[in-house]
Order: C-alpha cells, then sequence, then structure tokens
C-alpha cells in the first residue's frame, strides 16, 4: 500500500483545519517545504498536499508555496484544491506537481475529466471524492450536492479514472479512524485504485486499509500531533511508489 503524508497550505502556512472548518485552524509550519523534506527524510515516497485557499477561491492561490514545496524534494507532489481548468491542470504540472487532484469540477461535469485524461493522461489526474453522510461535497466542502460517493464513483470510472482519493469529512483532522465501511463499499463498487483520507489517528488505521487492500492511505494530522509515526507507518505499509 502507499502511503502519502499531507501538506494542507492556508496562506503560504502548514495547517489542518478540524472537518474541513476554516474557523478550526491550527497551524504547524510557516515554511511548509521544511515539512515536505523531513517527510522524504522520514522514508515517504510521495507527498500529498491541498491548496485550502484555493479549494475556497476556486483558482490555485499558493502557486510559490508549491512551488517551493516541489523543488525542496525528490519525491512526486500530489496537488489539489482550486483546480477547475485544463489550463489549471498545466499549470500546476507546469509547476513540477505529479499528479492533479480534481474535485468540485468531477462533480459537476464529468466530460471534464475524459478531456483531462485525454489531454494529460490517466496516471496525471487524480478524483477526489469527499463526503458528509455519503453525499459528495463541494467547493471546498462548503456546498453538499444530491450525488451519493458511489455514484460518483461509478461515474468516474466510466470517465477512465484510475486513482481515487476518498474522504469522509466528517472525520478529516478529527483522529477518530477512518471510515472502513464506506471505503470497502466504495473499493468493492469500482475498479479504481482507491485512497483513504479523513480520520488516521494511528498504526491501526494503516493496518484497516490494508486488510481492505486499498491502494493507498493520506496520513495529516496524526503525523503532526505525533500520534502516527511516519517512519513506522512507511514500514507497515510496505509498497511505495506513486
Amino acid at each position: 500500500m502507499r502511503l502519502y503524508p499531507a501538506i494542507d497550505i492556508k496562506d503560504g502556512k502548514c495547517v489542518r483545519l478540524k472537518k474541513g472548518l476554516f474557523n478550526e485552524v491550527t497551524v504547524y509550519s510557516d515554511k511548509p517545504y521544511e515539512i515536505a523534506e523531513s517527510f522524504e527524510a522520514d522514508g515517504a515516497k510521495f507527498i500529498h498536499t491541498v491548496d485550502l485557499d484555493g479549494a475556497r477561491g476556486g483558482h490555485s492561490v499558493n502557486s510559490e508555496t508549491i512551488k517551493k514545496i516541489v523543488d525542496s524534494v525528490s519525491v512526486p507532489v500530489q496537488l489539489g484544491g482550486g483546480i477547475r481548468t485544463l489550463e489549471d491542470i498545466e499549470t500546476v504540472l507546469n509547476l513540477g506537481i505529479y499528479r492533479a487532484i480534481i474535485g468540485t469540477k468531477a462533480v459537476e461535469n464529468p466530460d471534464f475529466i475524459r478531456q483531462a485524461i485525454e489531454n494529460f493522461g490517466a496516471e496525471h489526474i487524480v478524483v477526489g471524492i469527499d463526503a458528509k453522510n455519503g453525499m459528495v461535497a463541494t467547493e471546498g466542502w462548503l456546498e453538499k450536492s444530491d450525488v451519493s460517493y458511489l455514484d460518483l464513483g461509478l461515474a468516474m470510472e466510466d470517465a477512465g479514472v484510475k486513482t481515487i482519493i476518498f474522504t469522509d469529512i466528517s472525520r478529516d483532522g478529527t483522529l477518530t479512524g477512518v471510515n472502513t465501511e464506506q471505503l470497502g463499499r466504495l473499493n468493492e463498487t469500482v475498479s479504481c485504485n482507491i485512497i483513504a483520507s479523513g480520520g488516521v489517528s494511528s498504526i491501526k488505521d494503516i493496518e484497516d486499509c490494508l486488510e481492505l487492500n486499498l491502494y493507498g492511505c493520506i496520513c495529516g494530522k496524526a503525523l503532526y500531533t505525533g500520534a502516527l509515526n511516519l517512519e513506522e507507518a512507511v514500514r507497515k505499509a510496505g509498497v511505495q511508489t506513486c
């Protein structure tokens, strides 16, 4: 399984939100690139980043910070947040980002995902399915749609998507454990690679994701609080490729 330590960026700083709430923010560093360097030193082979300001604003905001992260490490980096057009995808890939994560636009226009895959290749396009009570949320998690996470997963599979990041928003930043029920159902429903996100609290969550035979797992707050040791998690996860 692949392990993805996370760096969430707001106002150029490394932060964590609780349940995606912008008024529930904790700042961990004003030098996110140093966090990226420490992740690589601890064995991470891939880094997950989110432009929180971009997710809320609908356009990339922290490009300078993201570029610095990419330039500071030798491992690939994936980015989500505010990527809504083909031009946005091209821009972030030109920054050195390996994979662009599409969320809101996937819900609004599945054909956009088909076009993105045709233009840039499925290996560079990931869809983020972020859900509250099983229903997909958009616009930086501020809006709730009437689309279920399973229906969106099937639509994305049909569009040619190879990798999906599933986030249970109610668990994100809470250290309450991953949503094994919904992750398991999604993994059984689609043939796409499923990456778990939201709620990772300890090495047990890594074990749970392994038991579900998931493709990967994103770890955030647990690393920053010390509840999860990255070196141990990397060893437990095993496979460390894209």
